[in-house]
């Protein structure tokens, strides 16, 4: 299969009951490239999550890029592979369902330093492997209401939100109206929440590839070695 892009994401592991039930809500298995039915509930799930379900559940680490000219795919996973040769596993206490805006995802208990100095590295020591954007690209990113910081990341690594501004998150929702955003978290409450792990531990980061359609699929996992 052609990707158009590849990116870096925390995907939970397959058997896991949280992520089996995540991936059910969004309609869309990266793991088998496949879609599946979202839970039998008394809500509009798919016009829910319409917007993040060509993505999978995942957490983005480095986000989604086209391969810089003279670059393979497997020139990629051998330095995905040497990358997570250097970086240990990550512990977090947990995963909480958090409002982010009108959005619903879930998002670390507590901070972790650890988990972001992984989404550090996995930006800056992959970057070599990123297309620069177009400019009408940045341009178009610009018109957002970014930050100054926001602003530079995005110019020198093609997206705003890493470093300094980087928040890990598993997005779950497109944007909600006001109205539906309570009945759609406590849904999600009754349901997910109790599934969550405590505490979660990240072994592995798996790179990804946008197929033709422009969904994600999982083409490989990495153990966290060092």
């Amino acid at each position: 299969m052609d990707y158009t892009r590849y990116a870096i994401y925390y995907a939970p592991p397959p058997d896991a009951p949280w992520g089996q039930f995540a991936t059910r809500w969004l309609g869309w298995d990266i793991n088998t490239g496949c879609e599946c039915d979202h839970p039998d509930l008394p809500l509009p799930i798919a016009e829910i999550t319409a917007i993040p379900r060509k993505y999978g559940v995942h957490a983005t680490l480095k986000a989604p890029f086209h391969l810089a000219g003279g670059y393979t795919r497997t020139d990629l996973e051998v330095a995905c592979e040497d990358l997570c040769n250097t970086l240990a596993p990550v512990s977090l206490s947990g995963l909480t369902l958090t409002r982010l805006g009108r959005f619903l995802a879930l998002c670390p208990s507590e901070p972790s330093q650890t988990l972001n100095a992984l989404a550090a590295r996995s930006v800056q020591e992959l970057d070599q492997f990123r297309a620069r954007a177009p400019a009408a690209d940045l341009a178009r990113r610009n018109a957002a209401s970014l930050t100054p910081d926001q602003e530079a990341n995005l110019i020198r690594w093609g997206y705003p939100y890493v470093l300094e501004t980087f928040k890990f998150h598993i997005t779950l929702t497109g944007k909600l109206a006001k109205p539906d955003l309570p009945r759609v978290e406590a849904t999600l409450e009754h349901h997910l929440t109790p599934l969550l792990p405590h505490p979660l531990v990240i072994p592995d980061i798996a790179l990804t590839g946008q197929a033709l359609d422009g969904r994600f699929h999982l083409l490989r996992r990495f153990l966290l070695s060092g």
